[in-house]
């Protein structure tokens, strides 16, 4: 190693770094006041020139320490082939690091970034590499796929970033890493970020970097102690639903609900509108006066809701703000800081609420372990819960109607009626509540109470049942396990713990998934290529399932009916081509 910094107080601000006024300006217009430790020591090194290993708790403005030199060090004159590239463990990471440099990018015309990932269509990748790009954000199976495919060129790569670098090498990555790293030119620039320094991030850093300068983040982030934390499991489904019941029980003021992106804001502040609630979206495509007025009307009481992503929440000060909801868990522990210093401010209390999905629960780890917070585990509020809310202020409507100055005129109309149709006035008071309610049932019904499972992956439950899926590649393909793994679970949105057996033959594989996959997952998997070839994953048929999980213990390998092989086979060895998550 080069050297060892350590990044304690932020004793500098961005004009000190080196940085071109132009992103110092856009830094400004974001909200930007002054860098993180992890910014301060690292951006310097890369704007010089030097290798880096950063190690850091997940996150902590490690997106704005390598986006910000890798846009300085940007030649636009040279064309447009890649010339930074950044590898992220999930999809959802490349998107944020994306919409980040895009963001950080805003006062440099002409610089174009693309994400490639799983789950988006080829089509889409392969026009914009041809148009061409500046920066590549990318999961390491996109990527690999498509350098195979000679569509993506990296012979001008100036600068290549491995982000949440131990994240990927504990998802089975290291080849595609060390094959991404082979294909790019020797004289270039490697950041390396993680949050630990195994030893297989020791070699690589020592194998792949030259003479780099390794930068340690000491100390924990902290969260204001008047904010109570709390998270709950969800799958991706049952959010709406969960954040619906949530505001139907939870006593709040003002509530800030986070997603990842653009899109997002408008679709869930759409979607919680239908269901009756003041909500609005906020996001880097909105106007400033449209941003002012919003805020505006969150501060007077006119909007309870304000559905953001983390750019367009920056400088946002409103005291009312009584709770913040991660509809999406950040990725990194300085967002979690940043989303939740939204609360609890001028000396009130305030609500922390994160959704987590099994494939988030290392994010809930991590923020967890970088704050030294405990986000305790919450249900999902029964219909009972919801129904005793619903009753609750039922009963505080009619008592502050008993207190108005007009009741008098509706004693006498009441009266008039009973008189003149003999009907009980508490049969009035009913058809006039009913009246009141409209269409909208006042209560829930338990029994069809949809029931909120624990996820798949989620402690003290067994997941959902196995089925046994086919997709159109094999041994001729030259595919392995992991091929299998990285491919279905970047493009449908998987987790490790969503596989069972997979079984590779000659010209097609068989796969244990979830049995009650989504049909856009599904619709995502059979349109997913690995090795170039489209796998068109379909159930598969019923004599093709002769290999089963041994249901009554550990999960082993059965051996295939039909003539057995004479050839012998050594103690503990397993069938090739068979394999199973450990």
């Amino acid at each position: 190693m080069g050297g060892t910094r350590y990044g304690h107080g932020v004793a500098t601000s961005f004009d000190d770094l080196g940085l071109d006024e132009r992103l110092l300006r856009t830094l400004r217009q974001l909200g930007y006041e002054s860098p993180t430790p992890i910014q301060a020591a690292t951006i310097p090194l890369l704007l010089n020139g030097r290798d880096v290993v950063g190690l850091a708790q997940t996150g902590t403005g490690k997106t704005a320490a390598f986006a910000l030199p890798a846009l300085q060090l940007l030649d636009l004159q040279h064309g447009r082939s890649p010339q930074a590239l950044v590898l992220a463990p999930t999809r959802e990471l490349a998107v944020q690091v994306c919409e980040a440099f895009q963001a950080y990018a805003a006062g440099l015309p002409g610089v174009h970034v693309l994400p490639v990932y799983g789950g988006q269509g080829y089509g889409v990748q392969l026009s914009a590499l041809a148009r061409g790009v500046h920066v590549v954000v990318g999961t390491p199976g996109r990527i690999m796929d498509h350098l195979e495919k000679g569509t993506l060129d990296l012979s001008r790569l100036r600068l290549l970033v491995l982000d949440e670098a131990d994240e990927m090498l504990s998802m089975g990555f290291v080849e595609d890493i060390e094959t991404i790293l082979a294909a790019t030119p020797a004289e270039k620039q490697v950041a390396l970020f993680s949050a630990t320094m195994p030893p297989a991030i020791r070699r690589l850093s020592g194998t792949y970097l030259r003479d780099p300068e390794e930068v340690t983040l000491r100390g924990r982030t902290a969260t204001a102690t008047n904010v109570r934390h709390r998270h709950l499991m969800v799958s991706y489904p049952q959010k709406v639903e969960a954040l619906t019941r949530i505001l139907e029980t939870e006593n709040f003021e003002g509530m800030i609900v986070f997603v990842r992106t653009k899109n997002e804001t408008e679709t869930l502040a759409e979607k919680l509108q239908a269901r009756g609630f003041s909500a609005s979206a906020i996001n880097g495509d909105v106007a400033q006066p449209q941003r002012e007025r919003t805020i505006g009307q969150l501060k007077s009481g006119k909007l309870d809701i304000l559905v953001a992503t983390d750019v367009a929440a920056r400088g946002l000060d409103v005291d009312r703000i009584s709770h913040v909801v991660n509809f999406d868990i950040p990725t990194d522990t300085e967002s979690y800081v940043h989303r939740i210093g939204r609360t609890g401010r001028a000396g009130r209390s305030g609500e922390a609420i994160s959704f987590v999905t099994p494939r988030e629960r290392h994010l809930l780890a991590s923020i967890q372990r970088a704050t030294g917070q405990t986000l305790e585990p919450m249900p999902i509020p029964s219909a009972d819960d919801v129904n005793a809310t619903r009753l609750s202020r039922f009963d505080d409507a009619i008592t502050a109607a008993l207190g108005s100055e007009r009741l008098e005129l509706f004693r006498q109309v009441v009266a008039h009626y009973v008189n003149e149709y003999d009907v009980p006035e508490l049969d009035v008071a009913a058809a006039l509540a009913l009246q009141a309610q409209g269409e909208e049932p006042l209560l829930l019904d338990p029994d069809a109470d949809p029931q909120f499972r624990p996820p798949r992956g989620s402690a003290g439950r067994e997941g959902p049942p196995l089925a046994t899926y086919r997709i159109a590649v094999g041994k001729r393909q030259r595919i392995t396990p992991r091929h299998i793994v990285g491919a279905l679970a970047n493009e449908g949105g998987l987790g490790r713990s969503d596989f069972g057996h997979i079984d590779i033959r000659a010209d097609h594989s068989l796969v244990e998934l979830p049995a009650s996959l989504p049909r856009e997952t599904r619709d995502a998997l059979r349109t997913t290529r690995i090795s170039g070839k489209l796998i068109d994953l379909t159930p598969a048929a019923p004599r093709e399932r002769e290999w089963e999980r041994d249901r009554e213990g550990p999960a082993k390998y059965r051996k295939p009916k039909g003539p057995r092989s004479k050839e012998p086979r050594s103690k503990g060895s397993k069938p090739k081509g068979r394999w199973t998550p450990r």
